[in-house]
Formats: C-alpha cells, sequence, structure tokens
C-alpha cells in the first residue's frame, strides 16, 4: 500500500544506511542496531519530531541509537510500508561513520559493523536489504 504524500495518517521517519572502512582490513563495513522491542535487526531509523526535517532526524536517530556521528552522503530509496495499520515513509541516506561510541540503551541493545553481505543476511525485513544495494551502488558512483 502506498499512500499519497499528503496523507496526514502517513507516519513519516528516516534513517542512514551507516558505513565505515573496517579498521581491519580497510572493507566496507554496515552497522546495523538490534531493538529489543522488536527482536530484529535493522538501519538506524526513527519518526521525525515535528517539524524536523527528514535528514536532520536520520541523522539525529543515528546518533540516538548507535552513538556514532557521521556525514550524510547520497540519497538512497524511501521504504514505503504500512506499520501497526497506518502507511509508514522511511526516507534513508547513506552515510559515513565519523566517530563515536555505542551505548546500549533501552531501544537499542547491541549494533554490529558487517560486511555488506553479512549485512544484508542479517536484516529482519525483506525491503531493508535493497537498501545495503543502493549504499553499493552509490559508492561505486562516488
Amino acid at each position: 500500500m502506498t499512500a499519497p504524500e499528503d496523507d496526514t495518517r502517513t507516519v513519516r521517519a528516516a534513517g542512514c544506511v551507516l558505513w565505515r572502512r573496517s579498521p581491519f582490513d580497510d572493507g566496507l563495513e554496515i552497522c546495523l542496531v538490534h531493538r529489543p522491542k522488536y527482536g530484529d535487526w535493522s538501519h538506524p531509523k526513527g519518526k521525525l519530531k515535528r517539524g524536523e526535517a527528514p535528514l536532520a532526524g536520520a541523522l539525529r536517530e543515528v546518533a540516538e541509537e548507535t552513538g556514532h556521528s557521521c556525514t550524510p552522503g547520497t540519497t538512497l530509496p524511501t521504504v514505503r510500508y504500512v506499520a501497526n495499520g497506518r502507511p509508514k515513509r522511511v526516507d534513508y541516506w547513506a552515510a559515513e561513520a565519523a566517530g563515536g561510541a555505542f551505548t546500549p540503551n533501552a531501544e537499542v541493545d547491541r549494533i554490529v559493523w558487517l560486511s555488506p553481505a553479512a549485512a544484508r543476511n542479517r536484516l529482519t525485513q525483506p525491503r531493508d536489504r535493497k537498501l545495503v544495494d543502493a549504499l553499493l551502488d552509490a559508492l561505486r558512483v562516488a
């Protein structure tokens, strides 16, 4: 189900596919977050605050969920789905980790840094896997 952009019922959210170069072999690593409330693995994301711009919300969510600051890059595909009976739209950006440290909290109890193939396999929702491919495509062009 795709909702019109002006549908006030649509829950707006934003997030990032957070990446870094491995400190061990310089390979690409993608950060995934584990949310104990849902028992899932996903990219850092969350609902926008009233009046908050999507990119600002995405960067805030990365900091809150992973403890890392980041440098945003290219826009990635928007993901749309129905959650709790309401349409949801999540805008995503590629974002390179720029430092920080994770501290477990009630919302996110673990993060992992994985190769793109391992991240694709660990993601709980199939809809999130296309974002890994979009990131790889964006980094090849950059």
